[in-house]
């Protein structure tokens, strides 16, 4: 547990002594930001021209700010946590410290999870930016919580497949750019397979349903939690880091 600290440390300190971190934080917190402002934006209008009308007022925040805010966060990091993976083990393969790293006596698993487990926590930092204008929501609204704590933990699963991934194929590449790309190609494909069961229907258009994470999200999103869902996204990243582990165990070997 030692090793997998003093790993997790030291990926963390190399995200946050250069501008990624910070370029990660800002840009993340301001297109939330601005998806929250038009969601907001929209049931205060749509509450006002129903008032003028004289109409009831069966709006529900959960519905119509939280749940689709939620769904539109899952889209950003989409495209931000391929940026965060890129690094892991190419960055160690182009400056040639793999070597040393794979011929170290720390175990393939430490080194795995501490990158991974650092990836993570700047991750859940990045969600912490989104989680001021949920509480903005919480000091001039009544929305349940629950909705809320429930999307964080899909989304949190969601992340933490994502960057198995991201982690695996960083081991594939000493080409950062190539990591990144490849990454966001793999995690889209996953998020877009859904879409085949609104124009196909067979045992194969189910299962690239099945596949696709925002299948498994949307559950969340709502406010539900299913152990199916939670099992799909365990299941995930353990396949995505015994990849990993697979990958980094033929580098010792070449070394």
């Amino acid at each position: 547990m030692r090793n997998i600290w003093t790993i997790c440390r030291k990926e963390l300190g190399s995200y946050f002594v250069s501008p990624i971190a910070y370029l990660l934080l800002t840009v993340s917190g301001v297109v939330s930001g601005f998806f929250f402002w038009v969601l907001l934006s929209g049931f205060v209008i749509e509450g006002m021209e129903m008032q003028m009308r004289g109409e009831s007022f069966p709006m529900n925040i959960n519905e119509q700010i939280i749940r689709p805010l939620l769904m539109n966060i899952g889209v950003i990091f989409l495209f931000f946590l391929p940026l965060i993976t890129m690094r892991l083990f190419a960055e160690e393969k182009r400056s040639g410290t793999i070597e040393l790293l794979a011929t170290s006596p720390v175990r393939d698993l430490e080194i795995i999870l501490g990158k991974w487990f650092a990836a993570l926590t700047l991750y859940a930092c990045m969600l912490l930016m989104p989680a001021l204008d949920f509480i903005f929501l919480f000091v001039y609204g009544k929305p349940d919580w629950k909705p809320v704590a429930v999307g964080y933990l899909g989304l949190l699963l969601l992340g933490g497949l994502f960057l198995a991934i991201g982690t695996f194929i960083s081991t594939l590449t000493k080409n950062q750019i190539i990591a990144a790309a490849v990454t966001f190609a793999v995690c889209l494909l996953l998020w877009v397979m859904e879409w085949t069961t609104n124009f196909e229907s067979g045992n194969w258009a189910d299962v690239l349903g099945y596949i696709s994470v925002i299948t498994h999200f949307d559950s969340f999103a709502k406010g539900v939690i299913e152990s199916k869902d939670v099992v799909f996204y365990l299941t995930g990243i353990f396949v995505g880091l015994f990849a990993t582990a697979r990958s980094l165990e033929s580098l010792r070997w070449r070394s």
